[in-house]
């Protein structure tokens, strides 16, 4: 039996899954939750076997919740998480999985992909919607743009890394915190990306933190 938990911050949405795979043969719906604080706390309570994942939830977004269950918040081993969501854009899909995500499937497939999906991650493979795998392998061979970041940009984004507020690299560089926003903003611009998390670990993976 592969026990599953449910964390999408819509009702409907929720209602209907569980409706559609508690009907499945071997499968066990043990938890719905509405948001990824919820997701991961109900994971340490009923220790599903696979978390369904939505992406834009409040409070806590399925990429957060998701780093936090892979990195044994949720318990040791850490239930398998497969996102599930209408959102496909190429920062998305990498954060998902960078995050720890095995897998990245979207609403309106069709349900026999769903349930393959599940069974796969749940067998501990790895499950790829072909619309998400073709955007992988196109973001994979498209080349990597030069960036420039100025060495005060640099500084920001170094400690970022280490995981400090923007009032922390305030403080440490001597500067106010409109300042950090300011750069933040440019870095973003500069890497392609919308949020700090992503922008350090890009910067890493492109040798630029080094």
């Amino acid at each position: 039996m592969i026990r599953l938990l449910i964390a999408d911050d819509h009702p409907v949405v929720r209602a209907g899954l569980s409706g559609l795979l508690s009907d499945e043969p071997g499968f066990e719906v043990v938890a719905e939750a509405s948001d990824g604080d919820e997701a991961v706390r109900l994971a340490v309570a009923t220790r599903p076997d696979v978390v369904l994942m939505d992406l834009r939830m409040p409070r806590v977004d399925g990429v957060a919740a998701t780093a936090r269950i892979a990195a044994g918040e949720a318990g040791d081993p850490p239930p398998r998480v497969l996102i599930l969501t209408t959102y496909e854009s190429d920062d998305q899909i990498l954060a998902a999985i960078e995050a720890g995500a095995s897998g990245y499937l979207l609403k309106a497939a069709p349900q026999a992909e769903i349930v393959a999906g599940i069974r796969s991650v749940a067998a501990g493979q790895s499950a790829l919607s072909p619309q998400v795998a073709v955007r992988l392998v196109e973001r994979m061979r498209r080349p990597v743009p030069e960036t420039v970041l100025t060495p005060r940009e640099l500084d920001v984004l170094r400690l970022v890394a280490r995981g400090h507020s923007n009032k922390q690299i305030a403080v440490a560089l001597g500067i106010g915190e409109s300042t950090v926003k300011t750069h933040l903003l440019k870095i973003f611009e500069k890497l392609g990306v919308a949020d700090r998390t992503r922008a350090a670990t890009l910067a890493m993976e492109r040798g630029l933190l080094a």
